[in-house]
């Protein structure tokens, strides 16, 4: 029985929300756009929003609007993403990276931050749909050390503690809506804020340095960041459906961690937020000899996150494994289970029985 890794949840329900964009003879950025933008608002609850190419031109762009530039220094949790390192990298910042808590509490570990004058702003990503467990610790520190926050919540759509959705916590949050995230637009990204000047900044930044299009006069200089109304038809379709979704992910969870239960370790969350599981990840002796056992089975796990301080692509910045000691036991020990929508008990159960297979 094969199980990859992942499947789009895409289906002809998708495929038909498409044709009013056609009908209006407009696919650049436009009315669907605008609805899509303001459903997304009443989900996560910010004051503003504005769309990009990518989850990582999201980062860029919010980064931008802070007046992050070259000589500046960004801390980044050391289990993300590359993305999150790399678009402080586009910005001619440095990225400084930072140990988690623990294997499995993927917060940044304030107690391990070295600050310089060169500090300008701390970059968190919640992992795995859950939030950053020490979020509001972490604001705290960026507001005692006159530091932005900037949420990469790519992973962490719907996550809220009923209260503040992953995302508002930060100067700036962003999100992802590539093919595996909770709801896809095959590629695109989005940026939340409550300020308004940044906002307005992310506005001539995003569209060739102007505020709207239709004029060749460009007060500043800005990119096109934009998204299609194609993409925008798409995610709402997406969003009728995310009830489903949700439901369906919290059902795959739940049958992997009864079937599995404390022969594995699982990572910690907070029960006052919800749980939209972007992958189910477990913990075990040895995940890399695991992972192989279980593809001998034609199943296809994954490994965690690569330490960001051991990508090949950062090597110049010196870093040592011993200062990343959870870290290392994450990407050592950790292994994300298939987790997608359309995914059957029966599959489910094969990988299960494989995973306990191979770990005894």
């Amino acid at each position: 029985m094969r199980v990859p890794q992942f499947k789009s949840f895409v289906d002809k329900s998708d495929y038909a929300r498409l044709e009013p964009v056609f009908e209006n003879n407009y696919i650049a950025e436009g009315p669907f756009a605008n609805q899509f933008s303001e459903k997304l608002l009443e989900i996560i609850g910010a004051k503003h929003g504005c769309f990009a190419s990518n989850g990582t031109v999201a980062l860029y762009l919010a980064m931008k609007a802070l007046g992050i530039k070259a000589g500046d220094e960004v801390i980044v949790q050391n289990v993300t993403f590359i993305a999150s390192a790399n678009a402080v990298e586009m910005t001619g910042a440095t990225p400084v990276f930072v140990d988690v808590k623990s294997y499995n509490d993927l917060s940044v570990d304030i107690s391990k931050i070295e600050l310089t004058s060169k500090t300008k702003a701390v970059l968190i990503a919640p992992l795995f749909g859950g939030p950053n467990n020490n979020v509001e610790e972490v604001r705290e520190f960026c507001d005692q050390n006159n530091l932005f926050l900037i949420e990469d919540s790519a992973q962490a759509l719907g996550i809220s503690n009923g209260t503040n959705h992953c995302g508002t916590f930060g100067d700036v949050g962003t999100f992802s809506f590539y093919a595996d995230k909770t709801i896809t637009t095959a590629e695109g990204g989005y940026v939340v804020t409550d300020d308004d000047a940044v906002y307005e900044r992310m506005l001539y930044l995003r569209n060739q340095g102007r505020i709207k299009s239709g004029t060749f006069i460009h007060p500043e200089i800005g990119y096109n960041f934009r998204i299609t109304d194609l993409q925008a038809a798409l995610g709402l379709s997406q969003l009728d459906k995310l009830d489903t979704i949700v439901s369906a992910k919290q059902h795959i969870y739940q049958r992997y961690s009864s079937t599995l239960g404390d022969k594995v370790s699982y990572l910690k969350l907070r029960p006052d937020f919800s749980h939209i599981p972007f992958r189910t990840v477990v913990f075990v002796e040895d995940a890399e000899q695991t992972m192989s056992q279980m593809a001998a089975d034609d199943i296809e796990p994954r490994s965690v996150f690569y330490p960001l301080h051991k990508q090949p692509c950062y090597r110049h910045l010196g870093y040592n494994d011993e200062d990343f000691p959870h870290s290392m036991e994450c990407y050592q020990r950790g292994i994300c289970l298939p987790t997608w929508v359309g995914l059957a008990d029966e599959q489910i159960d094969h990988v299960c029985e494989s995973l306990l297979k191979a770990i005894s």
